[in-house]
């Protein structure tokens, strides 16, 4: 046992003596190599200033080394710079292909400056002018589609900011001249050297829109945050849009393109909300419930015939308990029918007409006073159902989605309001006062009809937007700086979180729904107290060309994928987007690789960066500046105009 443990510790002593002797090997070959290293890299110099050889880069002048050696001084050929930026980049993921790079698309002719696709006057002199169905949107057909950018008019200028813009636009932006010779006495627009300027009037209010609202809240209180958003039917220039702005009233405006060639145009270079549109044969774009109040001022609807169908489409869009307010004839006919060349009988007729659609639809007449007239939608339609006995048109709707609004037909029938217990409840959930509206959970997700969104998600769904709103102003100055931009466009916009966090902004946001997306989430944009439209993507949008500063597009590429061609979606964002105006594109990586090659196409300026989350999330971000670019003066025969703004 002796001889055992004798011999134990004598192995345990030339192991330890083993180790130490591997252990100094060691430690002398790590001197000799580190030496050597010095040697090769320093050619003698220190450890101290090698260590600043390989920080600095010596080939960039403007960095300063303080407290060391000149390092050009001490470099030699074989200094060796070390890079600290990632080795790939969101832009290098996937290499674009030769073929791609090469995709161009040319200035189109300086004729197509205004050029609105669905809205084209040549193509809709092939269409029944009954009920103007041939001034509805007719949309060319794929093989007419253009593939050109269309040009800026030659001088197109930077937009005036709002609240300027309100009330003066570039003669250059707009060349139009016409509606200041035909409204020169209604005070619509002035021509003055370089510019228009809007004093503000209009047929029905020669003392100026401000003092028409002012009007208007002497009748019904347009102050306490009931009211919220707006819709304007035959708009003219939005003047009434654009003083209800300053009220904290959202307005949407609508006219069509027709012989008062800019009306709209001037609406959108003013930067109010307008769309082109008619009320003809079709659904306005928009879903049921959506507006506080709809207004007319001469917009020349007819509003007696047809059985009454255009106050029928109104009162689909009037949220419960909304009011509809009419201004011009035939309202106060006894003092103006001479000035309006129209005999009493016609008159007289056209008011009865207008009354007795007005009762069959559960209106109550609220005042007539001067030559303003409002009434008022039933918050349910309790007592309206017992009245189906005396009125027997228009009956109640059937098997209809309310919402349901792209080229969908206007029919003769009463849309019925959501089912409620008592005759004081209001159909579909009572709406918050703004701004609190905007936040609170809307009342079609609490009444659970939003496949797919609940309370939680709703509320979750706001602070995402809003973590991102702050991500994309870190990015892109232009939009985080105050006033650069008026006009947006989101393209997909899901609940309106992108615009929910930009309301403290001077800025309006046109929420658009497509019409293909899973969920219609454009009656909940609505209740929330922002205004948007239905639209597909595979058509042009019924507006003009340049409408807007800054476009917003999430998984709108995506949700395309099959169903139309993406330059096509991109020229028409091209088409619709302001000279120096931006755009920013998510959608997973694959697809905005495909999406940069197109755009370089455009000459916008592009880059591609990570997403919020950082650079392991599959959804990337494309940041696009459309270039300022203008058609060539008539006398010069180039094809592009290429100034500095």
């Amino acid at each position: 046992m002796a001889a055992w443990a004798t011999l134990t510790h004598y192995l345990s002593l030339r192991t330890k003596k083993t180790n130490l002797y591997y252990m100094a090997l060691t430690t002398v070959l790590c001197s000799i190599f580190y030496l050597i290293g010095i040697w090769q890299h320093g050619g003698g110099a220190t450890s101290t200033t090698s260590a600043t050889l390989l920080a600095c880069n010596t080939n960039n002048p403007s960095i300063k080394t303080t407290g060391h050696p000149n390092p050009t001084t001490l470099s030699s050929a074989n200094t060796t710079t070390l890079h600290f930026n990632p080795h790939h980049t969101a832009e290098q993921l996937v290499p674009l292909s030769p073929s791609a790079r090469a995709l161009q698309f040319p200035p189109c002719d300086r004729k197509f400056s205004e050029y609105t696709p669905c809205q084209d006057t040549a193509r809709s002199l092939k269409f029944d002018r009954d009920m103007l169905v041939y001034r509805e949107r007719h949309c060319p057909e794929k093989s007419e589609l253009l593939k050109c950018r269309v040009p800026a008019p030659h001088g197109y200028k930077t937009p005036f900011r709002w609240p300027e813009s309100r009330d003066v636009v570039w003669y250059a932006n707009v060349p139009h001249k016409h509606l200041t010779v035909e409204k020169a006495g209604q005070n619509w627009v002035r021509f003055e050297g370089d510019r228009f300027s809007f004093p503000g009037g209009g047929t029905m209010f020669p003392r100026g829109a401000d003092a028409y609202i002012d009007d208007i809240g002497k009748l019904i209180n347009l102050g306490d945050g009931s009211i919220r958003t707006a819709i304007d039917t035959g708009c003219g220039v939005a003047s009434w849009g654009a003083y209800l702005l300053s009220r904290d009233i959202l307005p949407m405006s609508f006219a069509p393109k027709d012989t008062h060639e800019a009306q709209v145009q001037f609406a959108l270079e003013r930067g109010v909300p307008a769309l082109i549109g008619i009320m003809a044969s079709e659904r306005l774009p928009y879903p049921s419930r959506a507006f506080d109040i709809a207004h007319c001022s001469r917009c020349l609807i007819p509003w007696g015939q047809y059985d009454g169908l255009y106050l029928i489409e109104v009162d689909r869009v009037l949220r419960p308990g909304g009011y509809w307010i009419l201004s011009g004839p035939p309202v106060n006919w006894q003092n103006h029918w001479k000035g309006w060349n129209r005999t009493r009988e016609d008159l007289d007729s056209e008011q009865n007409g207008i009354e007795s659609v007005a009762r069959s639809l559960c209106w109550k007449k609220l005042v007539q006073r001067n030559d303003l007239a409002i009434w008022q939608k039933a918050t349910n339609h309790l007592h309206c159902k017992l009245n189906r006995k005396v009125f027997r048109k228009p009956p109640f709707c059937q098997g209809q989605d309310p919402d349901k609004a792209w080229y969908t037909k206007m029919e003769a029938c009463l849309t019925p309001l959501p089912e409620v217990s008592d005759v004081k409840e209001v159909s579909g959930g009572e709406l918050a006062k703004w701004p609190e509206r905007l936040t609170v959970v809307p009342p079609r997700i609490l009444a659970g009809s939003v496949k797919g969104v609940t309370e939680e998600s709703f509320v979750k769904n706001t602070e995402i937007w809003k973590e991102r709103v702050a991500h994309y102003k870190s990015i892109d100055f232009q939009l985080a700086e105050p006033g650069r931009y008026r006009n947006l466009l989101d393209m997909n916009a899901g609940l309106g979180g992108f615009a929910a966090a930009l309301v403290n902004d001077p800025v309006w946001i046109m929420n658009v729904v497509p019409v293909e997306a899973e969920v219609n989430t454009l009656g909940v944009i609505y209740e929330r107290g922002l205004i948007g439209t239905y639209q597909s993507w595979c058509e042009a949008m019924s507006t003009y060309p340049r409408t807007y500063d800054f476009i917003h597009a999430d998984s709108i590429f995506t949700l395309y994928k099959d169903r139309c061609e993406i330059e096509d979606i991109l020229l028409e964002m091209d088409r619709i987007l302001r000279p120096q105006g931006s755009v920013i594109i998510r959608d997973d990586v694959d697809v905005l690789v495909n999406v940069k090659s197109i755009v370089d196409g455009l000459a916008w300026e592009s880059r591609m960066t990570d997403h919020e989350g950082g650079p392991h999330v599959r959804e990337k971000l494309l940041i696009a500046t459309k270039q300022y670019w203008t058609a060539p003066a008539p006398d010069q025969d180039q094809d592009v105009s290429k100034t500095a703004s």
